[in-house]
C-alpha cells in the first residue's frame, strides 16, 4: 500500500491497492479497488490516476472493478524516450494489453482530458474489448479534414499552447522550474479561468504569470497538491508533454477511421466553464456529438465546473458515470 491510497475511503468489497503490471511492453503502475466488471479510468495531462481519488472507492462500492493507471509517460509508469512512442496507438495499446493483463476480456473505459481521446479510440477501434465509454471535458473523435498543427499554421495562428509544446525541452524547462507553482497554477486555474489563455504570449510561457501565493479552489487540498507536486518533481514532464507532439502523427495514423462512429453506449460529462468545450469549435462538436456517437445516453453539462470536473465536482460525476455503467452492463 502506498501512501496515495491514505487518501482514499473505503468502498466497495475490497480495500484500495496499488501496483506495477507489465503491459504493451511498459511498466503500468495502478490503483485497484473492487470486484465486478472492469472499469478503466484514464487521466489527462498534467494528472494521474490520483485525480480518480474520488471514483475509484464510489465506483467499487457500486460493484465494480476499478483500475486507475498512470498512463505511459506519467508518473510511476515508463516514460519511453522515442517521442514517436506515445501515439493514440501506443496509448490505446497500452489499454487493451492492461485488459488482458488484468485476466479480463471486456472493459469499460472512462476518460478525462487526453485520456477520452484514449478512451474513445479504444472504442473505436476495439468494439470486442470496450463495452461502454465515457469521455469527460474533451468531445469525441472528430477527425479535421488536414493535420492540426498544419492547420494552425495555415490560419495564421502561431502561439497556440499545442505549437509551444512542440520544440523538445521547451516548455520542460518553463514547467520543471518550480513545479509546486505549476502545478498550484495549472490545476488551480484549469481551463476556465480567464487568465488562462490557450494562446502563449511571447516571453510569458504557458503559466502567463504564476502567482506563488494563488489560492487554491476549494477542491483542491493542499495534500493533493503536494501529491501532484512530488510526483512531478520525480517524473518531469516530458512523457505527458510528448502526447502533444504526436498531434499531426495520430490525425495520420486515424485515417482509416475517417467518419467512423463509435455504436457502444457512451456518456459525455464537461463542466459549463471549461473553454476546452466553450469554445467556437468545442462548442460545435459538443454540438454535433451525435454523429459520431448514435448511442449516446447522455451529455451532461455541470452548470459552474471547470476543466477537472471528476476533482471539481465529484458526486456529481460519479453519479452519472455509475448509473451509465449499471446501464451498460
Amino acid at each position: 500500500m502506498d501512501v496515495a491510497t491514505k487518501s482514499f475511503k473505503q468502498g466497495g468489497n475490497a480495500m484500495l491497492t496499488s501496483r506495477t503490471i507489465s503491459a504493451n511492453d511498459i511498466e503500468i503502475f495502478l490503483l485497484e479497488q473492487g470486484e465486478g466488471p472492469l472499469v478503466l479510468l484514464c487521466h489527462g495531462w498534467p494528472e494521474l490516476s490520483y485525480s480518480w481519488r474520488h471514483q475509484i472507492p464510489a465506483i467499487a462500492a457500486a460493484g465494480f472493478r476499478v483500475v486507475a493507471p498512470d498512463m505511459r509517460g506519467f508518473g510511476r509508469t515508463s516514460a519511453p524516450a522515442d517521442i514517436l512512442a506515445y501515439s493514440l496507438f501506443d496509448t490505446v495499446g497500452d489499454m487493451v494489453a492492461l485488459v488482458a493483463a488484468l485476466g479480463e476480456k471486456r472493459a469499460a473505459i472512462v476518460g478525462h482530458d487526453w485520456g477520452a481521446p484514449v478512451a474513445w479510440h479504444a472504442a473505436l477501434f476495439r468494439p470486442d474489448v470496450f463495452s461502454a465509454v465515457a469521455g469527460l471535458s474533451v468531445p469525441p473523435p472528430s477527425r479535421g479534414r488536414g493535420r492540426p498543427l498544419k492547420t494552425l499554421r495555415d490560419g495564421g495562428i502561431t502561439n497556440f499552447y499545442w505549437q509551444y509544446f512542440q520544440a523538445p525541452g521547451v516548455a520542460e524547462a518553463e514547467l520543471e522550474r518550480d513545479v509546486g507553482l505549476t502545478m498550484r497554477t495549472l490545476l488551480g486555474r484549469g481551463f476556465s479561468d480567464a487568465a488562462a489563455s490557450l494562446f502563449v504570449e511571447d516571453g510569458k510561457g504557458f503559466l502567463g504569470n504564476p502567482c506563488a501565493d494563488r489560492p487554491r479552489p476549494d477542491w483542491l487540498g493542499e495534500a493533493d497538491l503536494s501529491y501532484f507536486t512530488e510526483a512531478y518533481q520525480k517524473s518531469g514532464f516530458r512523457g505527458g508533454l510528448n502526447w502533444y507532439r504526436n498531434l499531426d502523427r495520430n490525425w495520420e495514423l486515424t485515417a482509416p477511421w475517417q467518419g467512423a462512429q463509435i455504436h457502444q453506449p457512451s456518456l459525455f460529462i464537461a463542466g459549463s466553464k471549461d473553454s476546452v468545450v466553450t469554445g467556437l469549435i468545442g462548442g460545435k462538436r459538443i454540438a454535433d456529438m451525435e454523429r459520431v456517437l448514435p448511442n449516446l445516453k447522455r451529455k451532461l453539462i455541470i452548470e459552474g465546473a471547470g476543466h477537472w470536473v471528476q476533482q471539481e465536482r465529484a458526486a456529481e460525476v460519479n453519479a452519472a458515470l455509475i448509473a451509465f455503467l449499471r446501464a451498460a452492463q
